[in-house]
């Protein structure tokens, strides 16, 4: 009862139900053909669409906007075509083929006269539409390619050397900088640094004669492939063969390079049958004639050896710079205790390695005819006439191509033409020979300075500060003495250089003995005591200190 009750009320809620149903059962097609009502009442909500077809007693439908290019706008369009995007107004028209195909549908097959010729006329303008977009996309071709020439020919031009403006060679792999730089970067006072690469190379000696020594310690045969793998494993860099001949160009009695055979070796890569670059280091034998053992002052000797060695190597190339310098420059090699202020120290060309011995060549067959004459009395007449048929035929092409193929001449590089130095204009000759020769003292006197004078230089060269802050000490104290302790811990807070109060203390006497008529120090006891002239001018005191520093700089 309790159901019957709940469908009644679900029908009574939806009458229009049961009627829909008995609407869309009772209708039946008619004989033009089926007709159904523009909006049906369905169980869903959804609104029916109309009908697809169009009646015959309706207009045809307007054909679907066709797709337009930004590019072909302009000349897809013309003035005369209502279908423009010139005339917002205008409606959107078909295009001139799906035109016809509409015409022949709504009309069916009772065409009349003029819309004949219509079709006609708007068949005629697409031709002649498509006919100017192709000339129009012909001249953009056109135009494009000679851009594109245009472009090629430039580039080449740029890439040939020209006769007038020097162009430099470009580089094969840009250094960084803290290669190229590297001997600007090194702390403490400046030296005999060596460049970059060369003391790469040391570190890679120092690795290697260690990896050496430890192996040759131990009576083991020292090959290459076991050296390279010690030597990476140190210094995390790559170690070549061509390290190798480095090493052996820069000290060539370090060690003995042999190709041997037949070393035990325990690697699946390597056979035992293939040759192996062995290294054994020349040592001094003793009086017994056994080896000697290679101990740490033995390899602190060689790698001292070493060192010396590419320091002569950059020398003879800081020699070759000074001669070139205008005017030419020479200064002794035991007197030279740093370079040239000009001399690049990182561009110093890399050293050519030396050549180690090759393992020999093994004779291989290659060709029919070596084959042929090597195994003639190995094999079966039938075998010796297939191989004479083929070195016939591998001998044919390579005759025929030989004339075809002119070998090219070789040309030479081209090298960029020599700078033409730069005079001054409006000076003297007399004054430029003057300012050069005094700058190449100043540089001669700088590259055989001792370290001690070096030393001495700088600290003269903070003197005139450190005078007018001694002054200002005694003027603020108001004593007429004051003990060295005191005096060094005041010049350390005001001085804008970092020292220490034993290097004040240093500076401290020097002043005293550049400047004893207005500097005095007394002993008393265990203390030292500074007595200052407050009177004295100051300004004619710092510029005798300055003419001390020009002075002992030369």
């Amino acid at each position: 009862m309790a159901q019957s009750r709940v469908t009644d009320f679900y029908a009574r809620r939806r009458p229009s139900l049961t009627a829909s149903r008995a609407k869309s059962a009772c209708l039946t097609p008619s004989p033009s053909g089926l007709v159904t009502p523009e909006f049906t009442r369905s169980s869903s909500r959804k609104r029916a669409r109309p009908a697809t077809e169009p009646r015959s007693d309706q207009p045809a439908p307007l054909a679907r906007r066709r797709l337009r290019l930004p590019g072909l706008d302009s000349c897809s369009s013309s003035p005369a075509d209502p279908s423009s995007p010139a005339d917002p107004g205008s409606p959107v028209s078909p295009s001139p083929v799906k035109r016809i195909k509409i015409a022949t549908v709504s009309e069916g097959p009772g065409l009349s006269a003029t819309a004949q010729k219509q079709d006609k006329v708007s068949s005629e303008d697409s031709i002649s539409e498509l006919q100017s977009c192709l000339r129009r996309a012909r001249k953009l071709g056109a135009r494009a390619r000679a851009l594109r020439a245009k472009v090629q020919e430039n580039a080449v031009e740029s890439c040939t050397p020209d006769a007038k403006v020097p162009t430099e060679q470009p580089c094969v792999e840009k250094v960084p900088a803290y290669q190229r730089f590297h001997a600007l970067a090194q702390p403490g006072p400046p030296g005999l640094i060596l460049p970059y690469k060369y003391q790469v190379l040391a570190e890679m000696f120092r690795s290697m004669d260690t990896i050496v020594s430890m192996l040759h310690n131990r009576a083991e045969t020292v090959t290459f492939a076991k050296v390279k793998q010690g030597v990476q494993d140190m210094m995390r860099k790559r170690f070549e063969e061509r390290n190798v001949g480095q090493i052996k160009t820069v000290y060539p009695t370090s060690y003995c390079f042999r190709q041997e055979c037949n070393v035990p070796t325990f690697k699946d890569s390597i056979k035992r049958s293939d040759y192996q670059l062995t290294i054994e280091p020349l040592l001094d034998r003793e009086a017994g004639g056994g080896a000697t053992q290679l101990t740490a002052t033995c390899l602190l000797q060689r790698r001292h050896i070493f060192r010396q060695n590419l320091v002569e190597r950059v020398k003879q190339h800081h020699k070759a710079f000074l001669a070139a310098l205008n005017p030419p420059m020479a200064v002794p090699e035991d007197q030279l205790t740093r370079w040239h202020p000009r001399f690049n120290v990182d561009e110093v060309p890399d050293i050519e390695p030396a050549e180690l011995p090759q393992p020999p060549v093994r004779e291989k067959l290659t060709t029919a005819q070596e084959v042929l004459s090597r195994a003639r009395s190995l094999m079966s007449p039938k075998m010796e006439k297939a191989l004479s048929n083929l070195v016939l035929r591998s001998a044919e092409p390579s005759s025929s191509g030989s004339p075809s193929s002119p070998a090219l001449p070789a040309t030479p590089p081209a090298t960029p033409p020599a700078a033409s130095p730069s005079a001054l204009k409006g000076v003297s000759q007399a004054l430029l020979e003057r300012i050069r020769a005094k700058e190449v003292q100043k540089q001669l006197a700088q590259m055989t300075r001792c370290p001690e004078q070096e030393l001495r230089l700088r600290r003269l060269e903070r003197l005139p500060e450190l005078a007018r802050v001694l002054r200002g000490v005694f003027v603020s104290e108001r004593k007429p003495a004051l003990t060295m302790e005191v005096v060094c811990a005041r010049m350390v807070e005001s001085c804008r250089a970092a020292l220490s109060p034993g290097e004040m203390e240093k500076h401290v006497l020097l002043l005293s003995e550049l400047l004893p008529d207005w500097l005095s120090l007394h002993r008393v006891r265990t203390d030292t005591y500074i007595k200052l002239d407050k009177a004295a001018d100051l300004a004619g005191l710092t510029a005798r200190l300055t003419h001390q520093v020009h002075t002992e700089g030369l």
